[in-house]
């Protein structure tokens, strides 16, 4: 008989209990994937009791206090706090989403937070984004022209900014790819929704010459071809864009110039 074992690291211990000490009578409750590189041991899910008439507002608020005030061997990214950066992207009730623009209260029961899915993991909540970063620098995200500069800027018309629209507010936290089932199954090849978002930004700005380039880059079973349209990306983005349909323009354009 075949038998299957799960890889190392990969289950889920009960953690630690850090109960309200201050006599708060407002608790809530915060269920935390911990691991720490430098033991052996598996992750392991820590429980907080936190005081939420002395909290702010948000998942970040939380975490923040949690560190502070309760447990500072907590690890996560955050910088902004204004939904801009990305840096605080992570799995918030079974949700990607960003920790700084997730409401404490729209979380019925215990908060759950673990890293961002199926990504290797520094500690704690911080994932490894080497390999997006990686797949970001590959498309070229720049303009990129043949002829001389002119004296100022380059003009762009009103109707060609519009273009951009729904794909320069990008934060390039990575909730999209890290929900995508074919980036989970394929990260080394498919370069997943928010870097062909992304390449799409370039394809079309009016002011870029290496449209041909772009898309020969993309010509490739793996790179862009992978995604199977569930919307998983569009459901989880921040900030309300929708990879899927990106990806598909970038499908019509490469059906337009073979037909």
């Amino acid at each position: 008989m075949v038998e299957f074992a799960l890889p190392k690291n990969s289950k889920i211990s009960k953690g630690k209990t850090h109960k309200d000490k201050s006599g708060g009578k407002k608790l809530k409750e915060f269920q935390i994937y911990r691991w720490n590189p430098e033991g052996d041991q598996n992750p392991q899910l820590d429980t907080y009791e936190v005081d939420m008439e002395h909290c702010g507002p948000m998942v970040l608020d939380a975490l923040i206090k949690i560190k502070g005030e309760i447990d500072p061997s907590l690890t996560f990214r955050r910088s902004c706090r204004e939904g801009i950066c990305g840096s605080c992207a992570m799995n918030i009730d079974g949700l990607n989403t960003l920790a700084c623009t997730k409401g404490i209260d729209e979380v019925k029961g215990a908060v759950k937070i673990y890293p961002l899915p199926h990504m290797k993991v520094v500690k704690d909540l911080v994932p490894d984004l080497s390999t997006f970063y990686a797949q970001y620098e590959s498309i070229k995200p720049w303009i990129e022209t043949d002829t001389p500069p002119p004296a100022k800027e380059r003009l762009q018309s009103p109707e060609d900014r519009a273009k951009l629209d729904g794909l320069y507010e990008c934060i390039l936290c990575a909730c999209c790819s890290t929900s995508c089932p074919s980036y989970w199954w394929n990260e080394e090849r498919y370069l997943g929704p928010a870097i062909l978002l992304q390449a799409y930004r370039w394809i079309i700005d009016s002011r870029d010459e290496h449209t041909g380039e772009r898309l020969d880059d993309l010509e490739d079973p793996f790179k862009l071809y992978r995604c199977h349209t569930i919307m998983n990306c569009a459901k989880v983005c921040p900030k309300g864009l929708n990879p899927a349909k990106a990806i598909a323009e970038i499908k019509k354009l490469m059906a337009e110039r073979m037909a």
